[in-house]
């Protein structure tokens, strides 16, 4: 494993330090690599996801719709079962 060495806020670092207290992690490196992974996770579904509208949008399946039109049409067709 590569070693770093960071600076943190003196907040994150004592959230850190009640992580590693809590025994949630064994160490502050643990919560580290933790939040990393979690946060690569995270981007690659928004990418996955972002693929999909991509892909909706220009199949034309559907009329683009605004925000407002969306929420108007989705309360129409709950209104009527």
């Amino acid at each position: 494993m590569a070693r770093q060495s960071i600076t943190l806020a003196n907040q994150n670092d004592e959230w850190l330090r009640n992580q590693v207290a809590q025994q949630e992690f064994m160490s502050k490196s643990e919560v580290v690599n933790y939040l990393i992974k979690r946060a690569r996770e995270q981007e690659a579904f928004d990418n996955y996801v972002n693929i999909k509208i991509e892909r909706g949008l220009k199949s034309n399946l559907a009329e683009p719709q605004t925000e407002a039109e969306m929420l108007a049409d989705f309360k129409v067709r709950l209104k009527n079962g």
